[in-house]
C-alpha cells in the first residue's frame, strides 16, 4: 500500500518541527502535532509526520520489529535508508504496544559529538493513563508530572541510567494519534509513584 505524503510539505514540516522542539523544551508537557500524515501507517500518524519531517538522505533510521513494514514508505518519501544496527541510526521508530525497549542498544553519541546519538521516537497509546512520573530538569520549572501508557516496568532505571551519562545519551520523542510529548537526555525522573 502506497502513502501520501505530507499534504502541504513545507507547512507541515515546519509545524512538525515546531511541536518536537516545543516537546523537547518542555519536557513531560505533552504538546499538539504539527501535522498528521498516513492513518493507515503501522507508525501512527504523528510519528510519520515527524519521519516525514526529519529524514532525509543523510540520516539512517532504525525500526522496531512491529514498525519494519514502514521502511519502503520512509526510504521512497525521505531518501533515507535503515540502518544495519539500532546504534548506527541517527532515529529510531518504536511503538511501545508491542516492542521492548532497550535504551542503552542505540547510539549514545562521544564526549567529542553527544550530539551524535539516536533520537527514539516511540508510539504511545496515550498521555493520561500509565504511572505518574515526576520529571525535573532544564525547561521544566520545579517539577512536573506526566503519565505515559505502556512504558516497560524498568524505564524508570534505564532513564535513570540514561540521564546519569549526560551530556551522552539519547533523548526520546513520545507520540500518540495527536500529540507529542518529549523527554531530552537531561531530564530526571525524581519520583515514580505506584
Amino acid at each position: 500500500m502506497s502513502l501520501a505524503g505530507l499534504q502541504n510539505p513545507v507547512l507541515d514540516q515546519q509545524a512538525t518541527f515546531r511541536a518536537v522542539m516545543q516537546a523537547l523544551a518542555e519536557p513531560g508537557h505533552a504538546v499538539p502535532a504539527g501535522a498528521v500524515a498516513g492513518e493507515a501507517s503501522p507508525l501512527g500518524p504523528v510519528a510519520r509526520a515527524i519521519a516525514l519531517s526529519l529524514l532525509d538522505f543523510e540520516v539512517q533510521f532504525h525500526l522496531s520489529p512491529s514498525l519494519a513494514s514502514a521502511e519502503g514508505d520512509l526510504t521512497f518519501h525521505t531518501g533515507s535508508r535503515r540502518a544495519a544496527r539500532p546504534d548506527e541510526a541517527e532515529f529510531a521508530f518504536l511503538d511501545l504496544r508491542h516492542d521492548a525497549l532497550d535504551l542503552a542498544s542505540f547510539a549514545q553519541g562521544t564526549p567529542e559529538y553527544p550530539d551524535r546519538s539516536t533520537t527514539l521516537v516511540l508510539r504511545v497509546e496515550s498521555f493520561a493513563e500509565g504511572n505518574p512520573l515526576t520529571l525535573a530538569g532544564p525547561g521544566i520549572p520545579g517539577s512536573r508530572k506526566c503519565r505515559i501508557a505502556g512504558l516497560p516496568v524498568d524505564f524508570a532505571a534505564q532513564w535513570g541510567a540514561n540521564a546519569a551519562r549526560s551530556p551522552l545519551g539519547v533523548d526520546l520523542i513520545f507520540t500518540t494519534s495527536e500529540a507529542v510529548l518529549g523527554l531530552p537526555r537531561s531530564t530526571r525522573i525524581i519520583e515514580e509513584a505506584r
